[in-house]
C-alpha cells in the first residue's frame, strides 16, 4: 500500500472550528505546518507525516467526508444537520464552537399567523421545527445578514445560530424561540472506519480523552 494510502486527511474549516479543534489535535501531537489563516495552501502538512489537514468551507466538510475526499472531520451539528450525513459516522461531540440556534425577531414578533415568513440558511433544520409546531411557513434563504431580514421587511422571523446575542441585540432584535444547541462533531468516513481503523481508532480515542480533560479543568 502507498504512503498516499496511508495516510490520514482531517478536514477542517477555517475560523473558529479551526482555532478551537487545533488544541485538541495538540493534544495527540498533531500539529499544522501551516497558518491556515496566512497560507494559500488548501493541504497543510503536519508535524506527522501520516497526517494531514483539509482547509476547505465548513459547508464542505462532510460531503468531503462521505465521499471519501477525508478520512476524519470536524463539523458543527448545524451543518450535518443541514447537509446531511451519509457515508460517515459522528462517533465524538468535541464540545467545541458552542452556540444555540434559535427563532429571533422584534422583541413583540407574534410566532402565530398565517403562513409566517422565516429568513434562514438552516431551511430544512427550520422547516422541521415549524412543521413540528404544526406551522405552515415560508421559508426564505439568505446566505448572510439575516438580521436585515425582518428590519426591511423580507421576514417576520429568522432562524440562526446564536452566541451571545449582541449582533441581534445591536438589530433591536433577540432570540424567541430555543431550537437546538450546536456544537461541533467529529465525524469519521465509513470506509476509512475500516480501512484505516487502528489509526483512526487511536486519533478518536486520544481526542476524546482530550475533550474530556478540557470540560473537567
Amino acid at each position: 500500500m502507498s504512503k498516499q494510502a496511508n495516510k490520514i486527511r482531517i478536514a477542517l474549516s477555517k475560523g473558529r472550528i479551526f482555532k478551537e479543534t487545533l488544541p485538541l489535535l495538540a493534544a495527540v501531537g498533531i500539529e499544522p505546518d501551516d497558518d491556515p489563516e496566512t497560507s494559500r495552501k488548501l493541504i497543510l502538512g503536519t508535524n506527522q507525516p501520516d497526517v494531514d489537514l483539509v482547509v476547505i468551507r465548513a459547508t464542505d466538510v462532510p460531503t468531503y467526508v462521505g465521499h471519501g475526499a477525508a478520512d476524519v472531520g470536524v463539523a458543527g451539528k448545524d451543518v450535518l444537520l443541514e447537509h446531511g450525513s451519509e457515508g460517515l459516522y459522528e462517533p465524538l461531540d468535541l464540545r467545541i464552537a458552542q452556540c444555540r440556534m434559535m427563532v429571533a425577531g422584534f422583541p413583540n414578533a407574534s410566532m402565530e399567523g398565517q403562513r409566517l415568513r422565516i429568513a434562514t440558511k438552516y431551511i430544512n433544520s427550520a422547516r422541521r421545527h415549524f412543521a413540528a409546531q404544526g406551522k405552515q411557513v415560508e421559508i426564505i434563504k439568505l446566505y448572510g445578514s439575516m438580521e436585515l431580514a425582518p428590519i426591511v421587511g423580507l421576514s417576520d422571523l429568522i432562524v440562526d445560530l446564536v452566541e451571545s446575542g449582541n449582533t441581534l441585540k445591536a438589530n433591536g432584535l433577540e432570540p424567541i424561540e430555543h431550537i437546538m444547541d450546536i456544537s461541533s462533531r467529529l465525524i469519521v468516513n465509513k470506509a476509512a472506519w475500516k480501512m484505516k481503523h487502528a489509526r483512526i481508532k487511536a486519533l478518536l480515542e486520544g481526542v476524546r480523552a482530550a475533550v474530556e480533560s478540557k470540560n473537567n479543568e
